[in-house]
Order: C-alpha cells, then structure tokens, then sequence
C-alpha cells in the first residue's frame, strides 16, 4: 500500500523513512512536512546506502539531514509514488513486557488466583501498590524479538492458522544511534536517534507452554511469526519528538478505539529501558527498544484479531500505520 500524504503525521521538519519504486529496490529517504521524498543515496553519494547504514553514522550524519531538509536543491519526488517499509532492519528487537500501570493493574484483576474471592477493588488497590513499588525498586522486564517479524506500516498481517488469540500491543519504539553498552539511565538517550511505532502482535493462546508450565513464557513462538511485528512509518529524529514522558498512542479497532494512553503511565520510561537493556547487551545502531504496551489489549475487550480486521495505530508526532488483518488458511 502506498500512503496518500506525510503532511501534518510527524513532529519536526523531517522524518526517515525505508521506501521502494516501482522497481522494488527498498532505498532509505528523507520524508519532509509536505510529503515530498530525497533519496539519500543519491544527495549523500552513497549508492549502497542503507537506513541501517544511515544510522551507524548518525552523529555526523544528522547535521547533514537538517542541511538536506532545509534546502530545496535536492531533487524531491511525491511520497504518493512510493511503496513505504518497515523503515529499519535492526540487527536485534528488544522488547519489553509489563511496562504500563494500568495495563498491569487489569491483567492483575483479571487473572484472578483459584480461591481469591477478594473484591476487585481490593485486589485492584493491591496491584497499584504492587506496581508503585516495582517502579521505585525494580527493574524493567526485557526479552528478546526477532527482526524477522517486522513488517511494513501498511503491509497485509497474516494469522496463521495455529494462533488462537492474535492481540493487539502498540508500543513506541526507540531506534538506536550510537553503539551502547553499559550506559547509564542518565545519559541513555544520547544514545537513542529517534523513536518509531512498532505493533507488536501476540498470540495470547501460546503465550504459556501447556506441555510444561513449570517452563513459563514462550515469547518465541507467540510473538514472532512473519509480520507480527507492523512497524514505522517513520522514524522521527529524537529532537523533534523531545520530551517522551507524555506521547499518546491510540489503536483502533476497525475505527473504534481500543487503546488510547500516554507514556506518563510507563512504569519504566525510554532512558531506563535502554540502560538495562545495555547492561546484559551491546545496543548497536538500528537496533530496537520496543517500551511496552498500555491498557487496552484484546484480552482486556474480550475481542481478539480476526481475518478482514483493520487496526491503525498511531502515536503523537510519529504518525499513523495502518495494517489489514488476514487469516492463514488452514
């Protein structure tokens, strides 16, 4: 699917984005506010050029977007006559479960333990209190995805046939810059080049062995089939989103809302997810730091994905994707 327009759907004067011609070649380009497209390749000299490339020169390569931006030389073409990709192939997805209060605090409610008949505002005060204390004392929950589950913004998902609940979980996405390890909360966002949308699809019916719970989460085979992952459109330049604290992100349901928070609800924000994240591995740039997802879930509506469903989700100043539902046939 090609998008009609970039106007007015990122913060900033530009945004990245992995597009493909007619021909299919995917290149990376500079997107600006009136939908108009540069081929970095070809204004940077850089035939091979790719976003990921883009990236692991970002701190000399910024300036020079901002230049590219601003000035009306390089030859610009309409967004209209692109195909728009995932905009980033990192070379690892961290993600991150249990990140949001209130989506804690309901799921806390909702799986009721056998033989717990307290009132649910009492377990409800219960889980606040629980997750107050996580935030002041603990530390982020992280695993590890696969970047062969990224899609494009606008791309077909398929269901296969073995996921009995797909669900939905918009979550924003933080796309590494520079290489990090070891960095602390404190100056973790130097780190960071900008921030995306990923929609980090979950089977919920496999999410717990039922050969062996004693095992616990398998986030494998839950959460990365192909495509299960729709990410971008853009990537939006750290410095114009600015301050992270307080983005909302909206999903909607074939046109009904289904999530709409804002990241003040985060247990744990951006900075302290990429610096846990890096305390264990070597953040590399176009890597992804996927933040968790708020209340609202398919399991909280009692409403799972199902073929022909449409959800489109977007984030303040990231824009909008828009991803059509398929089941695989049996």
């Amino acid at each position: 699917m090609k998008p009609r327009s970039a106007s007015a759907l990122f913060a900033g004067p530009f945004a990245l984005g992995t597009l493909a011609a007619d021909d299919g070649r995917a290149f990376p380009a500079l997107v600006d506010s009136e939908g108009q497209v540069v081929d970095l390749r070809t204004v940077l000299d850089e035939p091979a050029l790719t976003m990921r490339g883009l990236l692991e020169q970002w701190p000399t390569a910024l300036p020079r977007l901002r230049e590219i931006a601003a000035c009306a030389e390089p030859v610009r073409r309409p967004l209209s006559q692109f195909r728009v990709l995932a905009p980033v192939e990192p070379r690892q997805v961290f993600q991150s479960g249990a990140n949001y209060r209130q989506h804690v605090i309901d799921l806390h409610v909702a799986h009721r333990a056998p033989g717990d008949e307290r009132p649910d505002e009492e377990r409800r005060a219960e889980a606040a209190e629980i997750m107050d204390r996580r935030a002041a004392e603990d530390l982020p929950y992280v695993f590890i995805g696969l970047p062969t589950s990224l899609t494009g913004p606008y791309d077909d998902v398929t269901l296969p046939a073995w996921a009995g609940k797909p669900d939905w979980e918009l979550e924003l996405a933080a796309v590494i810059g520079r290489p990090a390890y070891r960095v602390t909360p404190e100056e973790a966002l130097e780190y960071v080049a900008g921030y995306t949308i990923a929609n980090d699809l979950t089977d919920r019916a496999t999410v717990f062995r039922r050969d062996m719970p004693q095992i616990g989460t398998d986030w494998l085979r839950s959460k990365n089939a192909p495509g299960f992952t729709p990410l971008g459109p853009w990537i939006v330049p750290a410095e114009s989103v600015g301050d992270t604290g307080d983005l909302r992100l909206t999903l909607r349901l074939n046109g009904e809302v289904m999530q709409d928070e804002s990241t003040k609800d985060m247990i744990f924000d951006v900075a302290r997810m990429v610096a846990y994240a890096s305390r264990t591995a070597q953040l590399l740039p176009g890597d992804l730091v996927l933040t968790g997802s708020p209340a609202g879930n398919g399991m909280h509506w009692g409403r799972l994905l199902r073929d022909g469903d449409v959800l489109e989700a977007s984030i303040t100043g990231l824009g909008t994707q828009r991803t059509r539902c398929l089941a695989e046939e049996a």
